[in-house]
């Protein structure tokens, strides 16, 4: 099958997340990059797609948008992967046109923003897809197909934590872009750590259990001195239908990298997922031992095996999680230009509703903070 037209807005060659996508679009081989709106002057842009070898460079979305639904052989799909701030007016430009966005997360900077993107996915015919990456891991796939086929039983318990250490020095005043525009209200949003990686734990946690956080207290702090935002917040989790949880997101705890963690906890037994080592689930049956379950390994469900590349003992993680939204993403857009709906079509990937449950959660963790961790409902 012929590879996918896909554009970028954003990810210049200098841009971390653009590459992460760049290699993600290409591991399975779907994507073929062909134009790109890289960078916030069009002499950035096209010094970056000379470097990365695009062939088509434009000064601005809007231009790109315009220039690629004219053309006979134009993008199919385009990858958004800006700054906050400009995710809605990009993803509104292409579905305009007909094109399919593929959009990191979180899905905007506000939510009057989110909501306004929202009613224009409602009206496209294209699709709209979120760069939740976890939820392609395998291991993660394994543990949603297990609580949905009952194996925890009835889920009381949810615990999710990310925290990492990268902003615990001020990183956003030693020239570090990633950090300047993180902690820049205007481009990041109203939310820091809970925006930038507790939506991630928030979205797994949601993604694996099956259940939907309808309340929640939160304390967000700012330990960095004149930071504007969060960079660490402890909350608790009311879901629909009774479970309860907690979360911890945080970007000044030294010593931790990256180190996304998810615990689930049912009447019947309880699973332990870490993305440092996303190989392995824990899996404890109530009144048995431990058992390890590996990616590709024996006991891996059908679920985790459809997004395995290689066999057994051979890590996965980052960028193959990345590359299992787009593979996927790729199966949708073909499916819908062949004329199946959008809403089978998508699958499990991550949609404007998920986009949307981000959003609220990032709302109510700033809401709750602000009135003294009152409970404060999604």
């Amino acid at each position: 099958m012929a590879r996918i037209r896909l554009g970028m807005v954003g990810g210049g060659n200098d841009a971390f997340i653009g590459g992460v996508h760049r290699i993600a679009s290409r591991i399975d081989d779907r994507f073929d990059l062909v134009a790109g709106a890289l960078s916030s002057t069009p002499e950035k842009s096209a010094a970056s797609a000379e470097a990365l070898g695009i062939p088509r460079s434009y000064g601005s979305f809007e231009e790109m948008a315009e220039a690629e639904a004219a053309r006979e052989d134009g993008i199919e799909a385009v990858s958004i992967v800006t700054p906050n701030h400009v995710h809605a007016a990009a993803a509104k430009a292409f579905l305009a046109k007909g094109i399919h966005v593929i959009c990191d997360k979180p899905l905007t900077s506000t939510l009057e923003d989110a909501e306004a993107l929202a009613a224009s996915v409602a009206e496209a015919e294209a699709l709209f897809i979120l760069t939740h990456n976890y939820t392609g891991y395998p291991m993660i796939r394994q543990a949603r197909a297990m609580v949905a086929a009952g194996d925890l039983g009835e889920i009381r318990i949810v615990q999710a934590e990310y925290p990492q250490d990268w902003l615990t020095a001020p990183a956003e005043n030693e020239g570090v872009k990633q950090a300047e525009w993180r902690t820049d209200p205007a481009r990041s949003g109203a939310g820091g750590s809970v925006g930038d990686i507790g939506t991630h734990a928030h979205n797994l946690a949601c993604f694996v259990s099956g259940l939907e956080v309808e309340s929640l207290a939160a304390d967000l702090q700012c330990w960095g001195a004149g930071r504007k935002l969060d960079d660490n917040a402890h909350m608790m989790l009311r879901f629909a239908g009774g479970a309860r949880g907690m979360l911890w997101s945080s970007q000044v705890a030294p010593g931790n990298e990256n180190a996304l963690k998810l615990r689930v906890y049912g009447d019947k037994g309880g699973l332990e997922w870490s993305q440092e080592d996303p190989n392995y689930l824990w899996f404890t049956p109530l009144g048995e031992p431990k058992r390890l379950i590996t990616r590709n390994g024996a006991g891996a469900s059908e679920a985790s095996q459809a997004v395995s590349r290689i066999p057994g003992g051979h890590p996965e993680g980052y960028l193959e999680g990345f590359a299992t939204i787009y593979n996927e993403a790729a199966d949708a857009i073909r499916a819908v230009q062949g004329g199946a709906r959008r809403e089978s079509a998508m699958g499990v990937l991550p949609d404007i509703t998920a986009g949307m449950a981000g959003m609220r959660f990032i709302t109510a963790c700033v809401t709750s903070s602000a009135n003294d961790a009152a409970w404060t409902k999604l």
